[in-house]
């Protein structure tokens, strides 16, 4: 298993309600010489997190103790500019499993999903009741749930529906990156290529 498995996520969120985040402000290109999928959440958002002499900002959502979870709520655009995977690493590594927006890059999400982040699309309109709920109650909850394709706002029963492709979703669910998924097929393949004249 590559990945935490993913089903039912229920959780606070922190919101980042602004527009047009790109890879580039999600980790900066600096910090893009590791290999490892290890230690990229200590930078995410590395240049909004920190002043020039490493001090956090106080006023930067992640240096704001009363807001916490495994749910980044991000503006419209999310992901957007360059095509580095180190922006999902660096998401994943600091202990977010879900990214709720009104529109993905297509590359990031396809990024997110690779590495086990569910990037869930919501209406303009769902996503402003998502932030509006955050800032009356910094501890309000909400309930994502990959097997029925929802994302819930708790404290009012408000829900609403997102896509996801198939594969992926089972990816997500046995925590299988592509490799593990070929490996759970592998009686399979061996049965087919046994049964396949060439």
């Amino acid at each position: 298993m590559a990945y935490d498995t993913f089903t039912i996520l229920k959780s606070t969120a922190v919101p980042l309600p602004i527009e047009n985040v790109d890879t580039d402000q999600i980790i900066p290109a600096r910090f893009l010489k590791a290999t490892k999928r290890e230690g990229f959440g200590d930078n995410l958002f590395r240049d909004w997190r920190y002043n020039a002499d490493n001090t956090p900002k106080t006023d930067f959502v992640l240096n704001n103790s009363i807001y916490s979870g495994k749910i980044l709520v991000g503006g419209k655009n999310f992901g957007s500019g360059s095509s580095r995977e180190h922006a999902a690493w660096a998401i994943y590594d600091y202990g977010f499993r879900c990214v709720i927006s009104s529109f993905f890059a297509d590359i990031f999400k396809n990024n997110a999903l690779n590495i086990g982040i569910l990037p869930v699309t919501v209406s303009a309109e769902f996503l402003d009741k998502i932030f509006k709920s955050i800032e009356a109650n910094a501890t309000a909850e909400f309930e994502v749930n990959l097997v029925e394709q929802t994302v819930s706002i708790i404290a009012t029963g408000e829900k609403e529906s997102f896509v996801i492709n198939g594969y992926k979703k089972h990816n997500m669910i046995n925590g299988f990156d592509d490799i593990d998924y070929l490996q759970s097929m592998k009686e399979e393949i061996k049965s087919f290529v046994a049964t396949t004249a060439y």
